[in-house]
């Protein structure tokens, strides 16, 4: 597909739209800042007097860490707060109210559907097959979906949360071809450091109609700076930047990014991650043998979603050892389940000794 074909799936009245221009929009080069009224004086509470100053509305220097990282081109990557932005730019930018559709996967990460409700598009839901050992996406009926039902945004997240399963790159290629000219995939990849298979970065330089979402809240740890990262032709990239708000990337988070992409930081998030793999795998062949569990699905995420007899209970006994997790029986499918976080060793210990003192308690 082209970029031609790309903007093609932009809304018509979007194409052309330059947006705002701010005060850091241009290359210029001065001594003395006084074009966009900012303080002459840095505030007592910034040391640094780093604040003062409106951001670079895409920080260079981080841009460029985080193609490295992804292995991209600077030019197909637009950093945001969070996936979040990447997901409300997607929908805005491409979905015409009341027209275009949103296709997701029940059950799956609320703010696909959140987006587009307020775009007033249609959701479409595909949910995700039980197959007993796992809870996978529906391919066929995917593609079958997103083309009667006018899908402009189709998105696929792998691993998937809460059920923790991927998504092979072949699958998500036939939904890419499929959708040529029609819709963009948007494979949502916020735990892809977790997983085992390749990123489907891997895919876009063979089809214009994938994006890809990443994150560094997850395994990079830095949930309260909120970067975020879309992955996609640079066509694209283009348009939602000109949609996007004027400085989406605070000074002090792009500076804490960039440290925590040093190699010395990269390093060290290898080898947490490395933990979180043998935890997860620890906890789930674990988790089976205790009181009230009826089933722990395998997951490629840092995370594990399991069924419960009596999930209340179980919710209440780890809330009473002050242990918190994500209670998902609100979610299709997932009446008696709630996901678990894997933590530290320690944190993870606590979890198996609460639901397992149920049975004392028995």
């Amino acid at each position: 597909m082209s970029a031609t074909a790309v903007l093609s799936l932009v809304r018509e009245d979007l194409r052309a739209f330059a947006g705002y221009s701010s005060a850091r929009s241009s290359a210029l080069v001065g001594e003395v800042w006084l074009n966009a009224n900012e303080s002459a004086w840095a505030n007592p509470a910034d040391a640094q007097g780093i604040a003062r100053r409106y951001p670079e509305p895409q920080p260079s220097v981080l841009r460029a860490r985080l193609a490295a990282l992804y292995d991209c081109d600077e030019q197909q990557l637009l950093i945001g707060r969070g996936s979040d932005e990447a997901i409300d730019l997607l929908v805005r930018a491409l979905c015409e109210p009341g027209r275009d559709a949103v296709l997701v996967t029940p059950p799956v990460f609320g703010m696909y559907a959140v987006c587009a409700r307020l775009q007033n598009a249609p959701l479409l839901e595909v949910p995700l097959r039980d197959t007993g050992a796992a809870l996978v996406a529906d391919i066929d009926a995917i593609i079958a979906a997103a083309l009667a039902g006018n899908a402009k945004l189709v998105f696929l997240c792998t691993p998937s949360n809460p059920a923790g399963s991927v998504i092979a790159l072949a699958d998500v290629e036939r939904v890419a071809q499929a959708m040529q000219g029609r819709a963009l995939v948007v494979v949502d990849e916020a735990y892809g450091e977790f997983a085992d298979q390749p990123s489907a970065t891997t895919l876009l330089a063979q089809y214009d109609n994938v994006a890809v979402l990443r994150t560094l809240s997850k395994a990079h740890a830095l949930a309260a700076a909120r970067i975020g990262s879309l992955i996609a032709d640079p066509a694209l990239i283009q348009v939602l930047r000109r949609c996007q708000a004027p400085y989406p990337v605070p000074a002090p988070c792009a500076a804490l990014a960039v440290a925590a992409l040093a190699p010395e930081a990269l390093a060290v998030t290898a080898g947490r991650v490395a933990q979180v793999k043998a935890e997860r795998e620890r906890v789930l062949q674990a988790l089976p043998q205790l009181p009230g569990v009826l089933r722990a699905y395998p997951s490629q995420g840092n995370y594990l979603l399991v069924r419960f007899a009596d999930a209340q209970g179980a919710f209440d006994a780890l809330l009473a050892a002050g242990v918190v997790v994500r209670d998902q029986r609100a979610a299709p499918q997932l009446h008696d389940a709630l996901r678990i976080t894997i933590g530290s060793p320690a944190e993870n210990d606590r979890v198996l000794q609460a639901l397992s003192a149920r049975r004392a308690a028995a």
